[in-house]
């Protein structure tokens, strides 16, 4: 057409101007939407507009497409352009729906608008004045058609009973469909009878209008049998949901009784939250639909007669949403293009693609490929300039997304890329000179040597790209060379020189060095090169960069200018590999490698362990562990215990274990112990680092087989038992006697639960304490070593002393005379269970805190000879053979001004005021 000649013209003029920044595609600010037009009875003025906006430079012009064919908005046409808005007047509500886009065009191309739909809402009158009578009986189910009037747009209906303003109210009996207008009574009763009247009402023009009446009449010829339910309103077998919207389900049976209605999906999933059943269940509503709403739902109608259900499955779509945009692109002439459009929908979207509104050129398919959203174009040129769209779609809708594509056509340049200024090449290597000048289309590069053209061989030659290769560079290639490059736009050229260096050799030999763990080396580096280039030495260690500092102590740089020597100082295992030294000028690099052999003590045998033990020997197996270049010359091994100090060197069989011995017999250990055992090897160099410990073994028990003899036990007293024996002879070798295990138990006891004392040493009795008194025990011995217990000696029993006397000395009295202190008591008597007193022991102290001192006696009564310038603490307790009794509470005896004093313990008062009264009196006499 017309105007895709002037766009293609405008975009030849275009290239020449693209740095400006002035020029732009058009871009769309504002696009039309979907209109739903109310249409009133009468109204004339019937006037839509559809807004279309557009920036560019040039400023866009703007056309519309009414259902793919182009709206002409001539004089006296209903149809007229203000700006890019489209004006729609007189509207016709047949000949003006459908679906409008608008197109914006510039010198750049022509873009799209999306899609906007135009409908007209309206809503007729009924036709029909009179309805006839609908006659049922009781019992009966009834269905009163609406027949709504001619429409478009969304409809409600409600009925009046009888007349304005009583409606039918919906309940589990009455139902109004939303989708069909009409009225269900699952079972008619005498107070239905009566006219019904529909009312319709579109939600877009807010208008109503009302059907005629229909009178519901009762049958006189008999009332209705029950019957099963009859599903009267269903829902299709299949229902397309679109992603976030809101489905509604209705379902309602007739039948008598009134069914009851319920809802559940067959696939057994629960409803959410969101999911609303109401109207008695009539209706299933499922708001913001998603994907995991989708499956087949049943709708359930019974009573007392039968049941029965309807099916239907809701199948979820999405229309297309981009997920992946072609973006605006400048291309040059002869370069290829590729856009990818991807778009997520349900279901999968087809994909086509528009070049300035239109389809692309179905001639042009061998240069012009679409594919499943991709958009491919080869050997672009200047007739391909425009603006592209990328329209997704599937049965649900479509959507656009635009992107400009630019061919651009320029003269050669080397201003953004010079060709380099000197270019260093060494003798007999090989050299890349680049020539990337800025031109489209891609024209002729040639080369020049100084003022010559370039001649080419099989040593020198231009590379398609343009960049000249030299190969075994000599120095009668030094010099200023320079690329010409030309297309139809004109011609440019950028020089540069080149110069030949002498290589780079390193003149130390690469080697192979053998030496011993805590020696230093000298790696040697020496190098011939061209005196005008500076070197860089660079080592590596079995391929990693060396680090020369802290962390690389070991390492030390000793070279000079042009060498690289380093030094490594008390060499390790670890430091044995691979050395290589790296030279590197501007013009070439070089390496040599050197091998370096670190000879050392072995390492750690492996797999060390025990696999045969005896009472006294344990069999030993190990793996040779790495020799680290020097022949394993011998092994040795060595055991722990839990009773050793750490790891002891043991005797072998044989003695000595050789460098091809990995087996040996371990002998002297001792019965019934757990051992671990490890293995270490030595070479010329020393001894290596131990094997793991092999796992814990215990030798064989043997019983060091004589038990203690000549056990006695004695009461000493109510509470206490001496036991003594005759010992077992005394050793100092690893198998001596360590002490002896006393096992005690009381008559209602068993062995297993005994008591159990140890003696450390050759000691030959011990004190059993805390025993109960008049009780017999059961006694056992037996010696113990580091391997264990021996057997145990014959069992003896011994029965404790009677208990000592439970009753405390009472009655205690005392008086002072010069510096003595007399005592009396009472004869503390022992009960039938306790043993017999054999005397009295008097504690006293100057204070509480005090140690006391300690007098026996074998009467009641006691003479002390105290200073009488000091309190005195005292208390008497009696013992017997079981031990000491009860002791008495304590008494003070403060001291005395006077030469005379007496007194008594707060338990004897009575008895000390009458001994006091003859004391006083003796006294008086005395004086």
């Amino acid at each position: 057409s017309q105007l895709q000649q002037d766009i293609k013209a405008d975009a030849v003029l275009l290239v020449f101007h693209a740095g400006s920044g002035v020029l732009q595609r058009p871009v769309f600010t504002k696009q039309p939407g979907s209109v739903v037009f109310p249409l009133q009875p009468g109204e004339n003025r019937r006037e839509v507009v559809f807004s279309c906006e557009a920036q560019g430079h040039p400023p866009p012009f703007y056309r519309w497409k009414l259902n793919d064919s182009f709206v002409l908005p001539r004089p006296g046409s209903h149809y007229s352009l203000m700006g890019g808005n489209l004006h729609i007047s007189h509207l016709n509500k047949e000949g003006d729906v459908g679906i409008y886009q608008c197109l914006a065009s510039n010198s750049f191309g022509t873009i799209v608008s999306r899609e906007a739909s135009l409908h007209v809402a309206y809503l007729e009158n009924f036709k029909t004045q009179r309805r006839s009578p609908v006659r049922v009986r009781e019992g009966q189910g009834v269905v009163l058609l609406c027949g709504p009037p001619p429409h478009s747009g969304e409809l409600t209906f409600t009925w009046i009973f009888n007349e304005y303003p009583s409606f039918v109210i919906q309940d589990t009996r009455r139902f109004v469909s939303q989708k069909t207008g009409n009225l269900y009574i699952a079972k008619v009763e005498p107070s239905d009878v009566g006219n019904y009247t529909c009312v319709v009402t579109n939600t877009v023009t807010k208008s109503s209008v009302q059907g005629p009446p229909t009178p519901l009449v009762l049958r006189v010829d008999g009332v209705m049998g029950e019957y099963e339910p009859k599903i009267e309103v269903q829902f299709p077998e299949v229902v397309p949901v679109a992603k976030s919207s809101t489905v509604k389900l209705e379902c309602f049976a007739l039948g008598n009784p009134v069914p009851t209605i319920s809802w559940r999906r067959v696939d057994g999933a629960s409803f959410g939250r969101k999911v609303d059943i109401n109207k008695a269940s009539g209706v299933l509503e499922i708001p913001y639909f998603q994907q995991e709403d989708a499956g087949i739902y049943e709708c359930v109608a019974e009573n007392s007669r039968g049941r029965n259900s309807v099916k239907g499955k809701l199948s979820f779509y999405a229309a297309p949403h981009l997920t992946e945009k072609p973006q605006d692109v400048q291309k040059t002439i002869d370069d290829t293009l590729v856009w990818e459009c991807k778009a997520s929908a349900k279901p999968k979207p087809s994909y086509r693609w528009l070049k300035n509104g239109e389809p692309l050129d179905h001639m042009e398919q061998d240069r012009v490929q679409a594919n499943n959203g991709v958009l491919t174009i080869n050997s672009l040129n200047l007739a391909d300039i425009g603006m592209y769209q990328c329209v997704a779609e599937n049965k649900h809708g479509r959507i656009f997304t635009n992107a400009e594509l630019r061919v651009i056509a320029i003269a050669p340049d080397f201003s953004q890329n010079l060709l380099k200024a000197q270019t260093l090449a060494r003798q007999g290597g090989d050299v890349l000179i680049e020539c990337k000048p800025r031109m489209s289309p891609r024209g002729v590069i040639s080369w020049r040597k100084g003022k010559e053209a370039l001649r080419e061989s099989h040593r020198v030659t231009v590379l398609d790209n343009g960049s000249l290769r030299i190969s075994n560079v000599s120095k009668m290639d030094a010099e200023l060379y320079t690329c010409v490059a030309r297309n139809q736009f004109g011609v440019a050229s950028s020089a540069g020189s080149l110069f030949v260096k002498e290589p780079t050799v390193i003149t130390s030999p690469a080697g192979h060095l053998d030496v011993t763990v805590g020696e230093s080396i000298v790696l040697p580096c020496q190098v011939s090169h061209d005196p005008t280039l500076d070197l860089k030495f660079t080592w590596f260690f079995n391929e990693q960069l060396i680090h020369f500092g802290s962390h690389w102590a070991y390492f030390e740089k000793v070279g000079g200018r042009s060498a690289g020597d380093i030094m490594i100082r008390n060499i390790q295992l670890r430091h044995a590999g691979k050395y290589t030294c790296a030279v590197q000028t501007k013009v070439d690099s070089v390496s040599i490698a050197t091998d370096v052999v670190v000879r050392g003590p072995p390492g750690p045998p492996v797999d060390c362990q025990v696999t045969e033990m005896s009472e006294t020997t344990a069999s030993v197996s190990w793996g040779p562990g790495m020799d680290n270049h020097s022949p394993i010359l011998s092994y040795t091994i060595q055991a722990r215990t839990p009773f050793s100090l750490g790891w002891q060197a043991v005797t072998t069989v044989p003695e000595l274990l050789g460098g091809k011995q990995l087996s040996a017999t371990v002998i002297d250990l001792s019965p019934w112990v757990e051992y671990e055992f490890r293995v270490l090897a030595t070479n010329n160099i020393g001894t290596g680092e131990p094997s793991k410990p092999s796992k814990k073994a215990r030798t064989k028990e043997m019983q060091p087989s004589r038990a203690p003899g000549r056990l006695r036990a004695r009461s000493v007293s109510a509470s206490e038992v001496e036991v003594t024996w005759k010992p077992l002879a005394w050793s100092n070798n690893r198998r001596r006697i360590l002490g002896y295990e006393l096992q005690y138990w009381g008559e209602r006891q068993k062995q297993d639960t005994a008591s159990v004392i140890r003696t450390v040493g050759n000691k030959t009795s011990v004190l059993i304490r805390d025993l109960e008194g008049s009780s017999t025990y059961y006694m056992s011995l037996r010696a113990y070593n580091s391997a264990g217990v021996g057997p145990q000696s014959n069992i003896v029993n011994v029965t404790t002393k009677k208990p000592p006397p439970s009753q405390a000395p009472v009655k205690i009295m005392w008086n002072t005379s010069n510096s003595k202190v007399i005592l009396r008591w009472d004869q503390v008597h022992a009960l039938e269970n306790e043993s017999e007193v054999t005397g009295y022991k008097v504690m006293y102290s100057q204070d509480k805190h005090s140690r006391p001192s300690v007098v026996e006696t074998n009467t009641t009564s006691l003479e002390l000879s105290l200073p009488v310038n000091q309190d005195y603490v005292i208390q008497i307790k009696p013992f017997s053979e079981g031990g000491e009794g009860s002791s008495s509470r304590q008494i003070t005896i403060p001291k005395i001004a006077g030469s005379i004093a007496v007194g008594a313990a707060p338990q004897s008062s009575a008895f000390a005021m009458v001994n006091l009264a003859a004391l006083i009196l003796t006294a008086r006499t005395v004086l």
